[in-house]
C-alpha cells in the first residue's frame, strides 16, 4: 500500500466491524489519520488497536448516529482538533427486517430510514464546513444494489439505499463549482459481513468476498481520483 493519503483526516463510519473496519485499516495503511465511529466502544478499540500496531495512527469516537446532537458534538469536536476532513466514508447502516412492504412494522421502518438516510444527511450537514475547507474532500457512499434493481422482501432497506445514492450525488452536484467536494458512490456486493450473514443465514461464508476487497477498492478510488457521479460496483 503506498502513501497517498499521508497527513490527510478521515472519517468512517460504522468502523467497528466489517467493511467499516476493514475500511478504516486500508486508510490507515495508505498515511491517513482515521476517525473511527460505531456504537460498539469494544469494536473501535480492537480495530485502533489493530490500526496502531500496523504503525498508523486513529482516534476511536463511540457514538449512536441515530442521536442527531451526537453528530453535531463529534464535528465540533473534530473542528476543534483538525483545520479539514479530506475524506468521509459512509458505511453504517442497518438492515432491518426483509419482508413484504405492505407488512413493514412502521417503527422499524422508521429506524431503518434514519440510520440510513436521516443520519447521513445529519453526517454531511455537520461536516460540510470541514470538508469544504480541504484542498481535496472525497465522500463515498456504501451502497447495495437493491438501491437500483428493486427486489421482493428487500422494499425499506433498498429505499434506504436508493435514498442515500441521490442525496450524496445531489450533495456532490452542489458542490461541484463551489468547493474542491467530490462525491462517490460505491455498491461492494456479495461480502462477508453480519448483514449478509442475517440476510443469507444459509449461505457459505466463504463463498463470497472478504471486507478487505473492498476496503482496498476504497483506497485505490480514493488513490486514482474520481468526479461526482462516479460509481464503483463490485462483484
Amino acid at each position: 500500500m503506498t502513501d497517498h493519503l499521508k497527513d490527510t483526516l478521515a472519517l468512517v463510519t460504522g468502523a467497528s466491524r466489517g467493511i467499516g473496519a476493514a475500511t478504516a485499516k486500508a486508510l490507515a495503511a495508505a498515511g491517513a489519520h482515521v476517525i473511527l465511529t460505531a456504537r460498539t466502544a469494544g469494536g473501535l478499540e480492537e480495530v485502533e488497536d489493530a490500526i496502531h500496531a500496523a504503525g498508523g495512527s486513529a482516534t476511536i469516537a463511540p457514538l449512536d448516529l441515530t442521536d442527531g446532537s451526537s453528530i453535531g458534538r463529534l464535528a465540533q469536536a473534530v473542528a476543534d482538533r483538525w483545520d479539514a476532513l479530506d475524506t468521509l466514508v459512509l458505511n453504517a447502516a442497518m438492515l432491518g427486517s426483509l419482508g413484504p412492504v405492505p407488512t413493514a412494522d412502521p417503527k422499524e421502518f422508521a429506524r431503518v430510514m434514519t440510520l440510513n438516510v436521516t443520519a447521513q444527511q445529519a453526517l454531511i450537514a455537520a461536516f460540510d464546513p470541514l470538508l469544504r475547507r480541504s484542498k481535496r474532500a472525497r465522500v463515498i457512499a456504501v451502497t447495495s444494489s437493491v438501491a437500483a434493481r428493486p427486489r421482493a422482501y428487500w422494499g425499506a432497506y433498498g429505499a434506504s439505499k436508493a435514498a442515500l445514492e441521490t442525496l450524496v450525488t445531489a450533495y456532490g452536484e452542489e458542490m461541484r463549482n463551489l468547493s474542491q467536494v467530490r462525491t462517490a458512490i460505491l455498491d461492494p456486493g456479495a461480502t462477508r459481513t453480519q448483514m449478509r450473514a442475517r440476510a443469507y443465514p444459509g449461505e457459505d461464508p466463504a463463498s463470497v468476498k472478504q471486507p478487505e476487497v473492498v476496503a482496498e477498492a476504497i483506497a485505490d478510488l480514493l488513490a486514482h481520483d474520481f468526479e461526482t457521479g462516479h460509481r464503483v460496483r463490485l462483484d
